[in-house]
């Protein structure tokens, strides 16, 4: 938006202040037998020089582009890290992952080994109910 209104008020500076310069270049020679050269610059317009114009629009340009080019700059660094952060939180998902099945796995372990210990007991007092019973 910023490089669109910037362009366009360069452009419209342009239109509306453009001069045309002209230049002569006068070579005389003195009776003493030396050279003298005159160069003369006639402007038409509003006094303005289209070639200091030009400058001011290069130097504007180079300018924007260079804002352009931070912004995209900060961009790719915010991306980066955007992505690294992503990275660190999948891995970091992926341990707790790992160790809720580890101790989910210990935990089905252990209820196994508890109910095994609670049939035998129960067989160890069915047995003797069974004798008290046959006695």
């Amino acid at each position: 938006m910023k490089k669109n209104f910037l362009s366009g008020l360069m452009i419209a500076a342009l239109m509306i202040s453009c001069t045309k310069s002209t230049s002569k270049t006068e070579t005389v020679e003195n009776p003493d037998g030396s050279v003298t050269t005159t160069t003369t610059v006639s402007e038409s317009g509003l006094g303005v020089d289209t070639a200091k114009i030009n400058g001011v629009k290069e130097k504007t340009e180079s300018r924007i582009n260079a804002a352009g080019e931070k912004i995209d700059h900060a961009a790719e660094d915010a991306k980066n890290k955007i992505d690294a952060t992503a990275d660190k939180a999948k891995a970091n998902l992926q341990k707790a992952g790992q160790d809720i099945k580890t101790e989910a796995d210990k935990v089905g372990k252990d209820v196994k080994d508890a109910a095994a210990k609670g049939a035998g007991k129960v067989e160890d007092g069915a047995k003797k109910i069974k004798e008290d019973l046959s006695r």
